[in-house]
Protein backbone atom coordinates (compact mmCIF):
# COMPACT_ATOMS: atom_id res chain seq x y z
CA UNK A 1 0.00 0.00 0.00
CA UNK A 2 2.57 2.46 0.59
CA UNK A 3 4.76 1.82 -2.34
CA UNK A 4 1.18 2.33 -4.18
CA UNK A 5 0.60 5.86 -2.55
CA UNK A 6 4.66 6.69 -3.32
CA UNK A 7 3.83 5.62 -6.78
CA UNK A 8 0.82 8.16 -7.00
CA UNK A 9 2.80 11.00 -5.55
CA UNK A 10 5.32 10.49 -8.24
CA UNK A 11 2.67 10.56 -10.55
CA UNK A 12 1.32 14.16 -9.20
CA UNK A 13 4.75 15.14 -9.66
CA UNK A 14 5.23 14.63 -12.92
CA UNK A 15 1.89 15.82 -14.38
CA UNK A 16 2.87 19.04 -12.49
CA UNK A 17 6.14 18.84 -14.35
CA UNK A 18 4.64 17.98 -17.85
CA UNK A 19 1.93 20.95 -17.53
CA UNK A 20 4.39 23.71 -16.51
CA UNK A 21 5.74 22.63 -19.62
CA UNK A 22 2.42 22.97 -21.94
CA UNK A 23 0.60 25.69 -20.69
CA UNK A 24 -0.20 26.91 -24.35
CA UNK A 25 -2.47 23.54 -25.08
CA UNK A 26 -5.38 24.37 -23.03
CA UNK A 27 -7.15 20.69 -23.77
CA UNK A 28 -3.96 19.36 -22.72
CA UNK A 29 -3.65 21.39 -19.25
CA UNK A 30 -7.50 20.12 -18.64
CA UNK A 31 -6.19 16.56 -19.12
CA UNK A 32 -3.81 16.35 -16.70
CA UNK A 33 -5.62 18.53 -14.26
CA UNK A 34 -8.28 15.84 -14.41
CA UNK A 35 -5.40 13.21 -13.77
CA UNK A 36 -3.87 14.80 -11.10
CA UNK A 37 -7.23 15.29 -9.63
CA UNK A 38 -7.59 11.47 -9.91
CA UNK A 39 -4.47 10.95 -8.26
CA UNK A 40 -4.59 12.69 -5.52
CA UNK A 41 -8.09 11.32 -4.97
CA UNK A 42 -6.43 7.58 -5.02
CA UNK A 43 -3.90 9.08 -2.31
CA UNK A 44 -6.30 9.70 0.22
CA UNK A 45 -8.09 6.48 -0.47
CA UNK A 46 -4.65 4.12 -0.49
CA UNK A 47 -4.35 6.36 2.74
CA UNK A 48 -7.24 5.30 3.92
CA UNK A 49 -6.55 2.47 3.55
CA UNK A 50 -3.61 1.99 4.79
CA UNK A 51 -4.80 2.48 8.05
CA UNK A 52 -6.69 -1.17 7.63
CA UNK A 53 -6.00 -4.72 8.16
CA UNK A 54 -8.22 -7.22 7.31
CA UNK A 55 -7.38 -10.96 8.60
CA UNK A 56 -9.56 -13.80 7.82
CA UNK A 57 -11.20 -16.50 9.90
CA UNK A 58 -9.12 -18.87 11.51
CA UNK A 59 -5.91 -16.71 11.49
CA UNK A 60 -3.69 -14.02 13.04
CA UNK A 61 -1.58 -11.02 12.55
CA UNK A 62 1.10 -10.19 13.83
CA UNK A 63 2.45 -6.26 13.18
CA UNK A 64 6.17 -6.12 12.37
CA UNK A 65 7.59 -1.76 12.51
CA UNK A 66 11.21 -1.35 10.97
CA UNK A 67 11.79 -5.20 12.22
CA UNK A 68 10.44 -4.63 15.52
CA UNK A 69 7.87 -7.12 16.57
CA UNK A 70 4.82 -6.10 18.45
CA UNK A 71 3.07 -7.63 20.92
CA UNK A 72 -0.75 -6.12 19.94
CA UNK A 73 -2.11 -9.73 18.23
CA UNK A 74 -4.50 -8.52 15.14
CA UNK A 75 -7.75 -10.59 15.06
CA UNK A 76 -9.57 -11.97 12.38
CA UNK A 77 -11.62 -9.07 11.10
CA UNK A 78 -10.80 -5.59 10.52
CA UNK A 79 -8.15 -4.18 12.03
CA UNK A 80 -6.78 -0.44 12.46
CA UNK A 81 -3.48 -0.22 12.42
CA UNK A 82 -0.34 1.65 11.74
CA UNK A 83 0.00 1.94 7.81
CA UNK A 84 3.90 1.65 8.32
CA UNK A 85 3.87 -1.77 9.61
CA UNK A 86 4.33 -4.81 7.75
CA UNK A 87 1.69 -7.30 8.73
CA UNK A 88 2.70 -11.25 9.06
CA UNK A 89 -0.65 -13.46 8.87
CA UNK A 90 -0.12 -16.86 10.85
CA UNK A 91 -2.73 -19.76 10.62
CA UNK A 92 -4.53 -20.81 14.28
CA UNK A 93 -6.84 -23.31 12.64
CA UNK A 94 -5.91 -27.30 13.26
CA UNK A 95 -3.55 -28.38 11.23
CA UNK A 96 -1.86 -31.88 10.62
CA UNK A 97 1.84 -33.27 9.89
CA UNK A 98 1.29 -37.09 8.62
CA UNK A 99 4.29 -39.13 8.41
CA UNK A 100 2.69 -41.91 5.81
CA UNK A 101 3.70 -43.85 2.81
CA UNK A 102 0.34 -44.28 1.07
CA UNK A 103 -1.41 -42.01 -0.46
CA UNK A 104 -4.68 -41.91 2.28
CA UNK A 105 -7.14 -38.97 1.80
CA UNK A 106 -8.40 -39.38 5.32
CA UNK A 107 -6.38 -36.23 6.75
CA UNK A 108 -7.42 -33.99 3.62
CA UNK A 109 -10.23 -32.20 6.68
CA UNK A 110 -7.58 -30.53 7.88
CA UNK A 111 -4.69 -28.63 6.19
CA UNK A 112 -1.58 -31.40 6.30
CA UNK A 113 2.18 -31.61 5.21
CA UNK A 114 2.95 -35.18 4.15
CA UNK A 115 6.26 -37.06 4.64
CA UNK A 116 7.62 -40.89 4.68
CA UNK A 117 6.86 -42.97 7.12
CA UNK A 118 9.32 -43.15 10.03
CA UNK A 119 11.48 -46.14 11.18
CA UNK A 120 12.34 -46.56 14.24
CA UNK A 121 13.82 -49.63 16.54
CA UNK A 122 11.65 -51.37 19.19
CA UNK A 123 12.92 -52.38 23.34
CA UNK A 124 13.43 -55.89 21.15
CA UNK A 125 15.25 -55.13 18.13
CA UNK A 126 13.02 -54.90 15.60
CA UNK A 127 12.35 -52.27 13.21
CA UNK A 128 9.19 -50.82 12.72
CA UNK A 129 7.74 -48.51 9.99
CA UNK A 130 4.95 -45.92 11.61
CA UNK A 131 2.41 -44.15 9.29
CA UNK A 132 1.62 -41.37 12.27
CA UNK A 133 -0.63 -38.18 11.80
CA UNK A 134 0.32 -35.50 14.45
CA UNK A 135 -2.83 -33.04 14.83
CA UNK A 136 -1.73 -29.20 16.33
CA UNK A 137 -1.93 -25.71 16.00
CA UNK A 138 -0.57 -22.19 17.35
CA UNK A 139 -2.13 -19.86 20.16
CA UNK A 140 -2.95 -17.35 18.72
CA UNK A 141 -1.55 -15.69 22.08
CA UNK A 142 1.79 -16.59 21.38
CA UNK A 143 1.89 -15.45 17.74
CA UNK A 144 4.54 -12.90 18.28
CA UNK A 145 6.99 -15.02 20.19
CA UNK A 146 6.75 -17.37 17.55
CA UNK A 147 7.53 -14.97 14.61
CA UNK A 148 10.15 -13.45 16.91
CA UNK A 149 11.67 -16.09 17.98
CA UNK A 150 11.37 -19.41 15.69
CA UNK A 151 9.42 -17.56 12.52
CA UNK A 152 6.79 -18.42 9.93
CA UNK A 153 9.09 -21.47 9.29
CA UNK A 154 7.86 -23.16 12.61
CA UNK A 155 6.87 -26.54 11.13
CA UNK A 156 10.56 -27.65 9.63
CA UNK A 157 11.99 -26.06 12.66
CA UNK A 158 10.16 -27.38 15.47
CA UNK A 159 7.08 -29.64 14.34
CA UNK A 160 8.55 -32.26 12.38
CA UNK A 161 11.73 -32.64 14.96
CA UNK A 162 10.03 -32.88 17.83
CA UNK A 163 7.55 -35.46 16.22
CA UNK A 164 10.23 -38.03 15.18
CA UNK A 165 12.38 -37.80 18.26
CA UNK A 166 9.20 -38.58 20.70
CA UNK A 167 8.64 -41.54 18.02
CA UNK A 168 11.65 -43.12 18.60
CA UNK A 169 12.68 -42.16 21.94
CA UNK A 170 9.07 -43.84 23.14
CA UNK A 171 9.80 -46.61 20.78
CA UNK A 172 12.45 -47.89 22.61
CA UNK A 173 10.71 -48.73 25.73
CA UNK A 174 7.84 -50.62 23.89
CA UNK A 175 8.60 -54.45 22.61
CA UNK A 176 7.28 -54.20 18.84
CA UNK A 177 4.10 -57.05 20.13
CA UNK A 178 3.32 -54.26 21.92
CA UNK A 179 3.33 -51.23 19.91
CA UNK A 180 1.37 -53.90 17.38
CA UNK A 181 -1.25 -54.57 19.41
CA UNK A 182 -1.69 -54.63 23.36
CA UNK A 183 -0.56 -51.47 24.21
CA UNK A 184 -0.60 -49.38 21.28
CA UNK A 185 -2.73 -46.32 23.21
CA UNK A 186 -0.14 -46.77 25.71
CA UNK A 187 2.83 -46.15 23.81
CA UNK A 188 0.31 -43.14 22.15
CA UNK A 189 -0.08 -41.73 25.18
CA UNK A 190 3.78 -41.45 25.83
CA UNK A 191 4.24 -40.11 22.98
CA UNK A 192 1.92 -37.22 22.77
CA UNK A 193 2.91 -36.32 26.28
CA UNK A 194 6.43 -35.91 24.99
CA UNK A 195 5.49 -33.64 22.48
CA UNK A 196 3.61 -32.10 24.83
CA UNK A 197 6.25 -31.30 26.37
CA UNK A 198 8.33 -30.39 23.55
CA UNK A 199 5.86 -27.84 22.04
CA UNK A 200 5.60 -26.17 25.63
CA UNK A 201 7.27 -22.12 25.71
CA UNK A 202 6.81 -22.29 21.77
CA UNK A 203 3.69 -21.15 20.76
CA UNK A 204 2.39 -24.67 19.72
CA UNK A 205 -0.69 -26.96 21.08
CA UNK A 206 -0.78 -30.37 20.31
CA UNK A 207 -4.13 -31.72 20.31
CA UNK A 208 -3.66 -35.14 19.14
CA UNK A 209 -1.41 -38.01 17.80
CA UNK A 210 -3.19 -40.56 15.36
CA UNK A 211 -1.05 -43.89 15.32
CA UNK A 212 -2.80 -45.16 11.52
CA UNK A 213 -0.26 -47.61 11.07
CA UNK A 214 2.35 -50.19 12.36
CA UNK A 215 4.31 -52.38 9.48
CA UNK A 216 6.60 -55.01 11.16
CA UNK A 217 9.09 -57.77 9.23
CA UNK A 218 6.97 -59.98 7.46
CA UNK A 219 8.13 -62.97 9.81
CA UNK A 220 7.63 -61.29 12.93
CA UNK A 221 3.91 -60.17 11.56
CA UNK A 222 3.24 -63.57 10.51
CA UNK A 223 3.77 -65.33 13.96
CA UNK A 224 1.89 -62.49 15.70
CA UNK A 225 -1.09 -62.92 13.12
CA UNK A 226 -0.55 -66.78 14.55
CA UNK A 227 -0.54 -66.06 18.22
CA UNK A 228 -3.35 -64.22 18.07
CA UNK A 229 -5.17 -66.63 16.15
CA UNK A 230 -4.30 -69.49 18.69
CA UNK A 231 -5.54 -67.49 21.89
CA UNK A 232 -8.97 -66.47 19.72
CA UNK A 233 -9.62 -70.40 19.08
CA UNK A 234 -8.57 -71.28 22.17
CA UNK A 235 -11.49 -68.70 24.07
CA UNK A 236 -13.34 -70.52 21.69
CA UNK A 237 -12.75 -73.71 22.87
CA UNK A 238 -13.28 -72.37 26.69
CA UNK A 239 -16.65 -71.13 25.46
CA UNK A 240 -17.87 -74.57 24.26
CA UNK A 241 -16.45 -76.39 27.20
CA UNK A 242 -18.60 -73.82 29.40
CA UNK A 243 -21.71 -74.22 27.43
CA UNK A 244 -21.57 -78.19 27.34
CA UNK A 245 -20.84 -78.35 31.18
CA UNK A 246 -24.01 -76.03 31.55
CA UNK A 247 -25.99 -78.59 29.38
CA UNK A 248 -24.86 -81.30 30.90
CA UNK A 249 -25.99 -79.50 34.55
CA UNK A 250 -29.56 -78.35 33.41
CA UNK A 251 -29.91 -82.67 31.80
CA UNK A 252 -28.88 -83.48 35.37
CA UNK A 253 -30.96 -81.28 37.12
CA UNK A 254 -33.96 -82.18 34.77
CA UNK A 255 -33.74 -86.11 35.48
CA UNK A 256 -33.81 -85.33 39.26
CA UNK A 257 -36.61 -83.63 38.93
CA UNK A 258 -38.19 -86.24 37.36
CA UNK A 259 -37.05 -88.40 39.36
CA UNK A 260 -38.31 -87.35 42.51
CA UNK A 261 -41.66 -86.14 40.54
CA UNK A 262 -41.91 -90.25 40.23
CA UNK A 263 -41.08 -90.73 44.20
CA UNK A 264 -43.53 -88.33 45.46
CA UNK A 265 -46.19 -89.87 42.72
CA UNK A 266 -45.47 -93.46 43.89
CA UNK A 267 -45.86 -92.79 47.70
CA UNK A 268 -48.95 -90.37 47.50
CA UNK A 269 -51.20 -92.54 45.44
CA UNK A 270 -53.21 -95.33 47.48
CA UNK A 271 -55.73 -98.12 46.73
CA UNK A 272 -59.02 -95.90 47.20
CA UNK A 273 -57.43 -93.27 45.07
CA UNK A 274 -56.97 -95.44 42.27
CA UNK A 275 -60.97 -97.09 42.67
CA UNK A 276 -62.36 -93.61 42.18
CA UNK A 277 -60.45 -92.93 39.61
CA UNK A 278 -60.68 -95.98 37.79
CA UNK A 279 -64.66 -95.61 38.03
CA UNK A 280 -64.32 -91.84 36.49
CA UNK A 281 -62.31 -92.82 33.74
CA UNK A 282 -65.63 -95.18 32.93
CA UNK A 283 -68.09 -93.31 33.39
CA UNK A 284 -66.30 -90.79 30.63
CA UNK A 285 -65.67 -94.29 28.22
CA UNK A 286 -69.17 -94.86 28.48
CA UNK A 287 -70.86 -90.94 27.33
CA UNK A 288 -67.67 -91.17 25.06
CA UNK A 289 -69.27 -91.90 21.82
CA UNK A 290 -66.34 -94.18 21.00
CA UNK A 291 -67.51 -97.65 21.64
CA UNK A 292 -63.79 -99.18 21.74
CA UNK A 293 -63.94 -100.10 25.45
CA UNK A 294 -60.11 -100.79 27.64
CA UNK A 295 -61.12 -102.37 30.41
CA UNK A 296 -57.35 -102.54 32.53
CA UNK A 297 -57.27 -105.40 34.83
CA UNK A 298 -58.62 -104.90 38.65
CA UNK A 299 -59.03 -106.99 41.58
CA UNK A 300 -62.06 -107.93 43.71
CA UNK A 301 -61.81 -104.54 45.20
CA UNK A 302 -62.10 -102.43 41.71
CA UNK A 303 -58.19 -101.84 42.29
CA UNK A 304 -56.58 -101.48 39.45
CA UNK A 305 -54.00 -104.02 38.90
CA UNK A 306 -50.51 -102.02 38.24
CA UNK A 307 -47.38 -102.44 38.91
CA UNK A 308 -45.67 -99.22 40.64
CA UNK A 309 -42.79 -100.41 42.00
CA UNK A 310 -41.43 -102.55 38.37
CA UNK A 311 -38.32 -100.92 36.84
Amino acid sequence: MISFIIFLILAIIILSIIKGQTQHNLSLQKILNNVRIAAGVGIIVAIFFSFIQQIGPGEVGVQVLFGNVQDRVLRSGLNFINPLVEVEVLDIKTQAYTMSGSNDKDVNEVRSNKSDPIQTLSADGLTLLLDVTVWYRLSADDAPNIIRNIGVDYESKIVLPAIRTAIRDVAVNFPANDIYSSKRDDYVNEVALKLENSFVGRGLILEKVLLRNVELPIKVREAIDEKISAEQRAQQMVYVLQKEKQEAERKTIEAEGVAEAQRIINSTISNSYLQWKYIETLKELVNSPNNSFVIAPYDQKLTPMLNFNQK
